[in-house]
């Protein structure tokens, strides 16, 4: 995995597609996040994180690195974390995104240093309406902002240093799931004074209003007067760590969700309704994330990637047996840069009631299922293996309007139109503990097509209005391999007859068309 440091990683938006690169190479992230604490211990790692993801055919690990052991005393740094989870990933021969676990993670201050969490006064909270204080640190904080700020700045420059040369560590999460629980916003004196002041100039310009932020955005008053005080402080700290070492870096976001509550969901975050304040406000960010645990996948993928001006990059999904289908779907429709199941190294943890997955939940208001493995691992890998094994042909056709990708709701299947054939795609009923239906096609040309898919079938029609008869030249079952095609069985036997069948298992075809009167 070596590099040259004239190609470090970088977000390219190139005829109307964004594109990762690593090692001057466009790169799409198979990829899985570990758990929170994980990355703490190099010895927990070695023995009971990276031989758990071997079989998972992954090409990137997502991993937390902390303020709190980063800077443990203020001005006094330790890297040896960093440097240990560097070297394990190169041994695994693994791309690593790291998160930036400093002011704010899921709302809250958990992972600053103890000297900021002593020092309430320099470093105060934010407070709500009630006038009792959080568990958070206010973004208005100046002194909180400015020593993340140093600390980031320390650790991409370190960064530079130790993987400069190597691009390992390829984007960098800056901070996690920003915004403020438990209240719309913060209620501290500072907050007050600041939220009854007028909007910043550069609000005004891109709303065309005017006024306090009370009147200028009426019941959005409080949640986009966090989401720009959010923004204006990550735009400090990023742009710090950016001086030092220009690694892309994004932030995510914990979406929207009942009951629709700034506050019920962290306040300030960069959901889809602000990303327009995050994106004037914090211009080192290049990307905005979500966080998929709820159950309308398909929407959240298309509210993300509105208008074009935001690639898709999915840092956290669910581990359940959804993942399975999601992850083709993510790519072939929406041309996703990322697809990562957190809690990656349970992955192939049996069944359980655990209380804390019941508990995280609870918490998170999410169907504590989404953190149940329940034998989501082999079916994964082999979503993987197929992917990771087909890069250089998806990104042929990335962008090109010859690649989409499809996915089970409530229908009972879809039609997929292209340049002379439709395909019909009818769903297999839903089975308990078992991939939804989906997949993704490519039409390689006007009669050739490449068909990966889960729990489906398939079936090739004339297109509407034309009369043309159409049959198949021949359909064949394999597997890629380092982007070649290696043929299995040839299927134009009873198997083709009525529609070509798939299982639970994801699998590729190639099949070519022709038509006939």
């Amino acid at each position: 995995m070596m590099s040259n440091i004239s190609l470090m990683p970088q977000l390219k938006k190139e005829n109307g597609i964004f594109n990762l690169y690593v090692d001057g190479n466009p790169f799409i992230a198979l990829a899985g996040e570990i758990h929170n604490s994980s990355a703490s211990d190099l010895n927990y790692m070695k023995h009971k994180v990276w031989p758990q993801l071997r079989e998972l055919h992954l090409n990137t690990v997502i991993v937390p690195v902390y303020w709190e052991l980063i800077e443990p005393m203020q001005g006094e740094f330790d890297f040896h974390l960093v440097d240990g989870i560097i070297e394990q990933a190169q041994e695994e021969n693994l791309r690593l995104v790291f998160l930036w676990f400093g002011l704010w993670k899921n709302g809250k201050s958990s992972y600053v240093p103890s000297w900021v969490k002593r020092d309430y006064e320099t470093y105060f909270r934010a407070v709500y309406q009630n006038k009792e204080s959080s568990d958070t640190i206010s973004p208005l904080c100046e002194k909180a902002v400015e020593a993340d700020a140093a600390a980031f700045r320390y650790f991409m420059a370190h960064l530079k240093k130790a993987d400069g040369d190597r691009h390992t560590v390829i984007m960098v999460q800056v901070e996690n799931e920003i915004g403020f629980l438990g209240s719309d916003r913060d209620y501290s004196d500072h907050a007050n004074e600041q939220f009854n002041d007028s909007i910043p100039d550069e609000l005004a310009a891109i709303f065309g209003k005017v006024g306090s932020w009370k009147e200028a955005f009426a019941d959005d008053a409080e949640e986009y007067f966090m989401a720009f005080h959010y923004a204006r402080a990550i735009e400090r700290i990023a742009s710090s760590g950016s001086d030092e070492y220009a690694l892309p870096m994004f932030v995510n976001a914990w979406l929207e969700q009942f009951p629709w509550k700034p506050g019920s969901y962290p306040s300030g975050g960069p959901i889809a309704k602000v990303m327009q304040i995050w994106k004037a406000t914090a211009p080192t960010i290049c990307l905005y994330a979500p966080d998929i645990y709820v159950p309308n996948f398909a929407e959240i993928c298309e509210e993300y990637t509105a208008g074009n001006d935001n690639p898709l990059f999915i840092p956290e999904t669910r581990r359940d047996v959804a993942s399975v289908t999601n992850v083709f779907y993510a790519i072939g429709k929406h041309n996703a840069l990322c697809f990562s199941p957190f809690g990656i190294e349970s992955i192939f943890a049996p069944p359980s009631n655990d209380n804390a997955n019941i508990e995280l939940g609870l918490a998170l208001n999410i169907d504590f299922s989404a953190f149940v493995s329940n034998g989501t691992g082999p079916y994964l890998a082999r979503s993987y293996e197929l992917l990771g094994n087909m890069q250089a042909i998806i990104q042929k056709y990335r962008g090109t309007g010859k690649m989409t990708g499809f996915i089970q709701n409530h229908e009972p299947g879809c039609i997929l139109s292209f340049t002379k054939y439709d395909l019909k795609v009818n769903y297999q009923r839903r089975q308990e503990g078992k991939p939804v239906s989906g997949g993704l096609v490519i039409e390689a040309s006007d009669n050739e097509f490449i068909l990966v898919g889960i729990g489906c079938s398939f079936e090739f029609l004339p297109k509407r209005g034309d009369t043309s008869k159409v049959d198949y030249i021949s359909i064949e079952e394999g597997t890629f391999v380092k982007d070649k095609w290696i043929r299995g069985r040839v299927l134009n036997g009873d198997e083709a007859s009525y529609g070509l069948a798939v299982g639970s298992n994801p699998s590729a075809f190639c099949v070519e068309m022709y038509q006939y009167r």
